[in-house]
């Protein structure tokens, strides 16, 4: 459940800290008070996309905080193998600081990415708004839906289906890459030849470049060399050079040898410095020896140098791309020599591939048509519980190959008709706002209980209804709130009288500045904000009475009695 939101220096809040509590939550106020804003903060927290213009002027940032409880045990599973932090408790503390050029989010202060937070916000929380009802009235959105209603006999189906069609999907597009005449093979199997022929000729070893390279380095350094080895043998072992003087060196200590025991030590030293010089000296002249320059042997290098590099410009950057490539090409070759073998073999693979996908999708829709009709029994049920006086739903699928993809072969619709004598027609032609607000309450109460999901907002779920409807509509989410935290913002005195707890959001100026501001209400409090809702100028005794007879009927419907 949503256990509290902190909310600092966003729009027109300085900063406001809300608590929340089990069951229905409802946002009232004056209409630009500031709703939108608590809604729209808790959409930045789970990942929204934020610019420096939520940010309130003057101040350096915006936050947002949002803690949760875990609901269940399963719920910290799933958010487990999701890689994501949740504190042993259950505690999932979201916090996200938006600054003029970046924002920063963490869960549990880690750090994470917009996605980990999404990921989060589908396993925490469901936010219904206008533009959630608009995406109900898509095809591809209804089918889904179904498929989430037929549970895991549809999902496991669904990921059989998907495969399959992949399986398929590669080998058509191998056909299609494949679907050559006479004289087009013939003019790739002469360039194939070609390549293979030139990769083949240069039989390029593993290693062999780098070995290269380094010999023309070597090569290329010659002079320099050298002269450098040169000069260190002048140094060191020529007349008067470093070997000749420790000799001499070497010698005067001598003479003196036995006289101290310190200067023994260090002769003897001098000695092994002597012995150490004498194998450089050594080692340096093979060295000088080998370093031979031949002309022909540098341009046999240069050469080889230049065609290896030729071939990885042309079929790739290493050594081993050459490999690869040239084994491709071969493969190639071969595939096109034995050409209509090769082709015949594909179809059998394409026929037998598409045999699999189209069973699995025949048993995929087997269940879709299943599940439908039990969906459309559950939301007839639930509609007629919103004050649809009378009501036909069905969920109408449509089978066939034109319809192949990877989701199977079906088109799904969900038809409606709200007047006796009409014939059922699709949700999206005739569904008003106010209709569509109750069709998807009545989705989400269906759907009750069948995920892990316990805490809900609703948007102004109230968009288009009053009178009669607004009361079945509190009705319904008065039930849904027995086992479920509902935040809901709303305008209507019907739904409001159903609070569990009840807060009001007003705008007020202070010191020449606008705040909203938002704040838990007493009883009494709600009482006023109710008749405010009413209608009526002045609280009147009359209008109180109605307040009174309104919570009344409403802790009726929590209790599971009649008013």
């Amino acid at each position: 459940m949503l256990v509290s939101l902190h909310v600092k220096n966003l729009a027109l809040i300085a900063e406001e800290e809300i608590s929340f509590t089990d069951g229905l939550n409802i946002l009232t106020g004056e209409t630009g008070a500031g709703k939108s804003i608590i809604i729209g903060s808790i959409n930045l927290a789970l990942g929204a996309k934020a610019d420096r213009t939520v940010i309130r002027d003057g101040a350096e940032y915006a936050l947002v905080e949002l803690l949760f409880e875990a609901d269940s045990g399963e719920q910290v599973r799933r958010l487990r193998e999701l890689d994501l932090p949740v504190e042993e408790d259950g505690a999932i503390l979201i916090k996200r600081k938006i600054m003029p050029a970046r924002s920063v989010s963490s869960i549990n202060g880690e750090t994470v990415t917009t996605r980990q937070l999404r990921e989060m916000a589908a396993c925490l929380i469901d936010i219904y708004g206008q533009r959630e009802n608009q995406t109900l009235l898509r095809r591809d959105r209804q089918l889904h839906i179904l498929d989430e209603f037929a549970g895991d006999a549809a999902a496991q189906l669904l990921s059989e289906v998907r495969g399959c069609y992949q399986a398929y999907r590669k080998l058509e597009e191998e056909w299609e890459k494949d679907d050559l005449d006479g004289p087009a093979r013939a003019r790739e199997m002469e360039l194939l030849d070609f390549e293979i022929r030139e990769l083949e000729e240069a039989a390029v070893r593993p290693g062999e470049d780098e070995e290269l390279e380094k010999a023309y380095r070597r090569m290329q350094s010659m002079n320099r060399l050298s002269e450098a080895v040169g000069q260190a043998m002048q140094l060191t072992d020529g007349e008067d050079g470093a070997s000749d003087r420790i000799g001499r060196a070497c010698r005067a200590l001598s003479e003196a040898a036995g006289s101290d025991d310190g200067l023994d030590g260090l002769a003897a030293q001098l000695g092994e410095i002597d012995g150490l010089l004498s194998d450089f000296n050594r080692a340096l002249s093979d060295y000088a020896d080998g370093l031979t320059f031949d002309p022909a042997a540098f341009q046999e290098t240069e050469e080889r140098l230049d065609l290896i590099n030729h071939l990885k410009d042309k079929y790739g950057s290493s050594v081993g791309a050459l490999q690869k490539a040239l084994a491709d090409r071969r493969g190639r070759a071969e595939m096109l020599e034995n050409y209509a073998a090769r082709r015949k073999a594909l179809r059998g693979q394409m026929e037998e591939e598409k045999a699999k996908y189209l069973s699995a999708c025949g048993k995929l829709s087997a269940v879709r048509r299943r599940a439908g009709a039990d969906f459309a029994a559950a939301m007839k049920n639930s509609l007629l519980e919103l004050n649809f006086l009378q009501v036909e739903f069905q969920v109408s699928l449509t089978s066939g190959e034109e319809n192949a993809g990877s989701d199977g072969l079906d088109r799904c619709a969900f038809l409606i008709s709200m007047n006796p004598g009409e014939t059922p027609r699709p949700l999206e032609s005739i569904a008003s706002g106010g209709e569509l607000s109750r069709i998807m309450l009545a989705l989400k109460t269906v759907f009750a209980g069948r995920d892990d999901i316990r805490t809900f907002i609703f948007d102004e779920i109230d968009t288009g209804i009053s009178g009669q409807t607004a009361w079945k509509v509190a009705e319904k989410l008065g039930r849904l709130a027995r086992d479920h935290q509902i935040v809901c913002i709303t305008h209507l005195p019907q739904i409001a009288a159903m609070e569990d707890s009840h807060f009001v959001i007003r705008k007020e100026s202070e010191k020449g500045r606008t705040f909203t501001h938002i704040h838990r209400m007493t009883e009494e409090e709600s009482d006023a904000e109710l008749a405010r809702l009413l209608g009526g100028q002045k609280v009147t005794r009359a209008v109180l009475e109605n307040v009174a007879e309104m919570k009344k009927e409403a802790r009726a419907v929590k209790a599971g009695k009649s008013a």
